[in-house]
C-alpha cells in the first residue's frame, strides 16, 4: 500500500514519526554491539539514541499509548481512533503518520520437512567442505525472527542446541508475558511450527540418524516471535522492527527472517502493489536497509513464494531492500527456478534474488540454509563485514557473474566461498561467447547429463524464459527467442554466456 502521511484510513494502527531527538541522549547498546561497530568502521549515530522523552510524555498525556518505540525510525507505533489521528497530526513535534499494515505473508511451509527432502540441498551447496574444514558456526550468534517455535526444545534435530544452552534468549512480541517454557510449549496455531522448521534448516542435526539438516550446528541463537495467526497472512511490522533493534542492541550480526509483506490484507485497498517492491517504499525495507548500512547486520530473507501467482510473481518486502541477502529456491536436479519461487522485479537496478538453493516447500527453507552457510564463513573469517559476506556468497555461486532475476547468481558453493573468505583467488568457471543468427550450436563433448538448464534473457539479467534443453551427440543447440540479447547456459560446474550480436 502507499504510505500517505496524515491520511486516516480504515486501519487503527500507525507509526507516529517524530521530528528530532535530544543530542544529550546516550545509546543503550551492549559492549558486543559497540565492538562490532568499531571493527567494521561503523560509528554510533542518532539512530542508536532513545526517543525524546518529552515527546513520549506529551503523547501519553494526550491519551496515546505507544506500543513500540523505534530508535531507528524515530517513531512509535500506536492504536489510534479517528479523533486521536487528528489530535496527533496537530502536535508540533510529529513529522507524519504512517499506517501500519496489519497482515504479513509468511513464506510458509506446506508440508513436514523430512530427512529425504533436506539431503539434496546439503549436497548441492557442498556442506561436506565446511565439515572437513571444521566449520560449524562455532562462536557465531544468529538471530531468528519468525512466527513460532513450538516443540523446538524437544525436536530431535535441535536437541544438541538446547543441550549446550545454545539459545541465549527469546522474546515473544505477540504475547510478551509468555514464559520461556510457554514460548516453546504452547501451540496457538499451526504456524507456530514455522520457526522450528527454520531453525532445523539453519542448524539441525540428528545424531541418531547421522543426518545433517543445517550447517550452523554449533551457533548460538536469539529467537523472536513476531507473528500470530491461523492463516498464511498475518503479522505486525512493528514487532519485526522491534525484534531487529533488540538483536542489534545485543551484538547479533546475522539475522534470518522467512517473512515478507506482499498482498492478502483484509482490506484490499491496503495491499501493496508490485511496483512498490522497490527497496525504499515500505518501512520494513527502510529498516532492513538501515540495519545493513549503519548497523553492519547481515539480514538473510526469503524471496517469497508468489512465483506461480500471475497477479504478483515478484519478491516481497523486505527482500526488495538492496542491502539484504534475498534467497530464492531452485529445483534439485536442474538448478533453475522452482515454480513457486518469487522473481526479482524487472524495474530494480540491482539483482534480486541474490542467490538460491534447493527447497521443495518454500523459500522459508532456502533462506535458513544460506544463513547457516554465511555463519560458517563468519567462523572462518570473523573480520568479514556483512557486505563482504554477501559479495563472497554471490561470487561463490555457480552462475556468477551471469546472474538473473530468477535465481540470482545461483547456488553458493562452499569450496569457492571458503577460498574467497580466506583471501584466495579461485579459478574462473565462467566464459562468454558471441553468436549471430537465430541458432547457435555449443559443443559439450565432456558433458555427461542429458539436459542443460538455459536462461533466455532480454538483457544482462532479466529473464524472458527458462527451459531445460537436451544435449544431443555432445552438442547443445540454442534457439534465440524474439528480443533475446543473452543466453545463460548452466552447466553447474561451469557457466557459459552467449551474447547475441
Amino acid at each position: 500500500m502507499v504510505f500517505w502521511a496524515g491520511i486516516a484510513t480504515a486501519q487503527s494502527k500507525y507509526w507516529i514519526t517524530l521530528k528530532d531527538k535530544p543530542s544529550t541522549q546516550k545509546p543503550s547498546l551492549s559492549p558486543s554491539t559497540l565492538s562490532n561497530r568499531q571493527s567494521m568502521g561503523l560509528s554510533v549515530d542518532e539512530t542508536d539514541f532513545p526517543l525524546n522523552p518529552t515527546y513520549l510524555r506529551e503523547l501519553t498525556n494526550k491519551g496515546i499509548q505507544p506500543l513500540f518505540q523505534s530508535r531507528w525510525l524515530n517513531a512509535v507505533s500506536a492504536e489510534l481512533t479517528p479523533t486521536q489521528v487528528d489530535r496527533v497530526k496537530a502536535m508540533p513535534f510529529v513529522k507524519e503518520l504512517v499506517p501500519i499494515d496489519q497482515r504479513i505473508v509468511i513464506n510458509s511451509l506446506n508440508h513436514e520437512v523430512t530427512k529425504v527432502l533436506m539431503a539434496p540441498v546439503m549436497s548441492q551447496i557442498q556442506a561436506d567442505v565446511f565439515g572437513r574444514a571444521g566449520l560449524s558456526a562455532k562462536n557465531v550468534t544468529i538471530g531468528v525472527i519468525d512466527a513460532g517455535y513450538f516443540g523446538a526444545d524437544s525436536a530431535s534435530a535441535l536437541k544438541h542446541i538446547f543441550h549446550r544452552n545454545g539459545i541465549k534468549a527469546v522474546r515473544d512480541y505477540v504475547n510478551p508475558a509468555r514464559s520461556r517454557d510457554a514460548f516453546f510449549g504452547s501451540l496457538e496455531t499451526l504456524s507456530d511450527f514455522h520457526g522450528t522448521e527454520v531453525m532445523a534448516a539453519i542448524a539441525g542435526h540428528d545424531p541418531n540418524e547421522n543426518i545433517q539438516y543445517g550447517l550452523a550446528t554449533d551457533a548460538t541463537f536469539y529467537l523472536a516471535r513476531t507473528d500470530h495467526g491461523a492463516r498464511e497472512f498475518r503479522g505486525e511490522e512493528d514487532n519485526w522492527i522491534a525484534a531487529m533493534e533488540w538483536m542489534d542492541s545485543l551484538g547479533v550480526r546475522i539475522i534470518n527472517t522467512s517473512l515478507g509483506y506482499a498482498k492478502g490484507f483484509t482490506n484490499p485497498k491496503e495491499n501493496y502493489q508490485p511496483s512498490q517492491m522497490d527497496g525504499h517504499t515500505s518501512l520494513i525495507s527502510k529498516a532492513a536497509q538501515l540495519a545493513a548500512d549503519k548497523k553492519g547486520i547481515l539480514i538473510i530473507v526469503s524471496a517469497g513464494n508468489e512465483g506461480d501467482d500471475r497477479s504478483w510473481r515478484i519478491i516481497s518486502t523486505p527482500a526488495d531492500a538492496e542491502g539484504v541477502l534475498a534467497v530464492g529456491a531452485t529445483n534439485s536436479k536442474i538448478w533453475n527456478r522452482i515454480g513457486y519461487s518469487s522473481i526479482g522485479p524487472e524495474f530494480l537496478s540491482y539483482l534480486k534474488p541474490n542467490v538460491s538453493c534447493f527447497s521443495l516447500y518454500g523459500t522459508s527453507l532456502s533462506a535458513p540454509v544460506i544463513t547457516g552457510f554465511a555463519a560458517c564463513l563468519m567462523q572462518a573469517n570473523p573480520k568479514l563485514t556483512n557486505k563482504e559476506l554477501i559479495h563472497i556468497i554471490e561470487k561463490s555461486s555457480h552462475l556468477y557473474p551471469y546472474g538473473n532475476n530468477y535465481i540470482g547468481y545461483g547456488v553458493p558453493q562452499a569450496s569457492r566461498a571458503l577460498a574467497l573468505a580466506k583471501g584466495q583467488t579461485g579459478v574462473s568457471t565462467a566464459r562468454s561467447l558471441k553468436a549471430t543468427g537465430k541458432t547457435y550450436s555449443l559443443p559439450l563433448p565432456d558433458y555427461t547429463e542429458a539436459s542443460v538448464s538455459v536462461f533466455h534473457k532480454k538483457d544482462d539479467f532479466r529473464v524472458l524464459q527458462q527451459e531445460s534443453v537436451r544435449v544431443q551427440n555432445g552438442t547443445l543447440v540454442l534457439r534465440r527467442n524474439h528480443d533475446e540479447k543473452r543466453t545463460t547456459v548452466d552447466l553447474k560446474k561451469e557457466v557459459v554466456e552467449i551474447i547475441w550480436q
